[in-house]
């Protein structure tokens, strides 16, 4: 094999005590594609931080571009060496155009005091033309659909001579189309000689798009493999060390009345004619392309917004359901698809966030919080949910994405909700996490609560789900039952092949 562009030897971080990084060997070809694949906390970003020099190794670390050593300083030098990183959030100025965005870094980066703007259109034109995508350079950046975005931060790195662009998380918040335009330019970019680093939770799109995969655990480098020995379930043994294996979802018998029940719902551009009826213990999955409607539809039944015309039924009688307020009365709880934005208090701790939800129930005869009752109910639902976290005042910003969902539902779970809607339960969440929240699902389903599994996910929703429905365009398109329905046949009719 020819020398690496990039090689690590026996690289290791500790912070304060704690291994980040154990004498990690790990290397990127000239041209390929690599994907970096572990859980949470396994030592992914660690590894992206030491190769883009915002984080220093430790001593004994070796680190090597095109076989010499390099002892840099800060992200600036690693640029100049041709490494740049795109985060999920591209990190673009949402105020500046397109093309600005793309050429700006470069005229800042020689201290140019004057712009000629022709010059600058000329740089970000060439920088895109390499890839060949084509965007609208006088569109203000935060116009633009985030997949473009995302094209606008791989063009900016184009303009400084990249050789290898580090990807976390890029296709986190992308349609399958968005996603596959995103992985057929990376394929393009390898074409020209530029080694992609590709991190991502999701397997498929690993073993889709990479030459090779490394796997990291609790710091260590478990192996590199090409990816045409792997499939789903051999990956998921080398990243968690265990098999993760799925029975099929088969909800209990709770009565032949639903509980919820939906009459010709619509909601002007957004969802049309819904037509469904939800029954205590089951778990209802709804999927679709980004845009179907699925999420409009839950944020209605949760008072977020109103339908224009149709019926909403609770246990089998009429109800107007106006606000939050009105749902959570009915016993209506939503986990939404942004838990960091809309379902937690990032700065408050794992206590707080967790009841925040029922202040009401946890005062005393004063209407003061009786402190007795707060704790238990948190360290109740800890418990229940297994949120591992080192203390209940944590803030719960720090804790990882599977254990920042676990509050979200120990928050809505703590109401006693007999309607449990969630929203992409486990985007941006690794595969053990994941498969820990299906088994809470489940559990909550036994417990007779009636549960909307809204995900893109046709895996998650046909594992987990007894009835899948499809939404295209804001109409349900078809009812699938699990048990009498191949994946493949769902992932077809939400693809449009039908």
């Amino acid at each position: 094999m020819a020398e690496p562009f990039l090689s690590l030897r026996k690289v290791s971080k500790h912070y304060a005590g704690v291994t980040a990084l154990d004498k990690v060997d790990f290397d990127i070809q000239k041209g390929e594609i690599h994907c970096l694949a572990g859980e949470n906390g396994s030592g992914k970003s660690t590894i992206i931080k030491i190769i883009s020099e915002t984080v220093k190794a430790d001593p004994g670390s070796v680190i090597e571009i095109k076989g010499h050593p390099v002892h840099g300083s800060n992200a600036i030098d690693a640029i100049n060496r041709g490494i740049q990183v795109i985060y999920q959030d591209p990190s673009l100025f949402p105020n500046l155009t397109v093309a600005e965005n793309i050429a700006l870094g470069g005229f800042v980066a020689i201290h140019r005091k004057l712009i000629n703007w022709k010059e600058l259109r000329q740089v970000a034109e060439k920088a895109m033309a390499r890839i060949d995508v084509h965007l609208p350079l006088d569109e203000i950046v935060r116009e633009i659909s985030i997949a473009d975005q995302q094209l606008v931060a791989i063009c900016r790195a184009l303009t400084r001579d990249v050789e290898l662009l580090i990807m976390d998380e890029p296709t986190a918040s992308l349609t399958k189309k968005e996603v596959d335009s995103l992985l057929a330019v990376v394929t393009d970019m390898k074409s020209k000689g530029i080694a992609t680093m590709f991190v991502s939770h999701k397997l498929n799109e690993i073993l889709q798009i990479a030459d090779r995969v490394s796997v990291i655990r609790d710091g260590r480098m478990v192996g590199t493999y090409p990816s045409s020995e792997l499939d789903d379930e051999k990956l998921t043994i080398l990243m968690t060390g265990k098999k993760v294996e799925y029975q099929h979802f088969v909800a209990a018998k709770n009565g032949n009345d639903p509980i919820l029940e939906c009459r010709r719902l619509s909601r002007r551009g957004e969802y049309k004619d819904i037509d469904f009826k939800l029954f205590p213990g089951e778990i209802l999955g709804i999927t679709g392309l980004l845009g179907s409607g699925r999420t409009e539809l839950a944020l209605s039944l949760f008072g977020v917004s109103q339908p224009d015309t149709g019926e909403i039924y609770f246990n089998g009688k009429p109800v107007k359901i106006q606000s939050i307020q009105d749902a959570m009365r009915l016993g209506i709880a939503y986990v939404p698809e942004d838990r960091l934005a809309q379902g937690l208090i990032n700065v408050q701790p794992v206590g707080k966030n967790i009841i925040v939800t029922t202040l009401d129930n946890l005062v005393n005869r004063f209407k003061l919080l009786d402190r007795t009752k707060v704790i238990s109910s948190i360290q109740r639902w800890v418990k229940d949910l297994a949120i591992r976290i080192p203390s209940v005042e944590s803030p719960v910003q720090t804790l990882s994405g599977g254990n920042q969902q676990r509050v979200v539902l120990a928050k809505w779970i703590a109401t006693q909700p007999r309607v449990l809607i969630l929203d992409g339960p486990t985007i941006g969440i690794d595969v053990a996490a994941k498969f820990d929240i299906h088994e809470i699902i489940r559990e909550l389903a036994g417990r007779g609560i009636a549960i909307i599994l809204i995900s893109e996910e046709i895996p998650e929703v046909y594992n987990n789900c007894n009835r899948v429905l499809v939404m295209h365009k804001g109409c349900i398109l078809r009812e699938f039952d699990t048990r009498e329905t191949a994946q493949e046949e769902i992932q077809n009719h939400v693809n449009g092949a039908f």
